[in-house]
């Protein structure tokens, strides 16, 4: 049961990758920071949508520390974007 469980989360998250991966390329704005956190909102959601209702296996128990570093990067992405927006002498 928790072997079906994983690979659905799994198959799941790699479906969201490859179709944002080709909804990018095809708008063309596709780049590594647009895609990781386009990834990362897909990685959050498909966590909420696979959530179990009573028990937690200890791997989902895992994904907290992922989505922590996740949020990180993701919060460095917003603050270089930020400082690459603001002009030249304010900081």
């Amino acid at each position: 049961m928790t072997t079906r469980r994983r690979e659905r989360f799994i198959a799941g998250h790699l479906a969201w990758l490859l179709v944002s991966l080709v909804a990018l390329s095809a708008l063309d704005a596709l780049t590594y920071e647009l895609y990781f956190v386009v990834g990362l909102i897909g990685f959050l959601v498909v966590v909420e949508l696979t959530a179990p209702i009573a028990v937690t296996p200890t791997w989902r128990r895992r994904l907290r520390w992922l989505i922590a570093l996740g949020l990180l990067v993701f919060g460095y992405v917003v603050v270089k974007r930020v400082l690459a927006i603001l002009p030249p002498g304010v900081l």
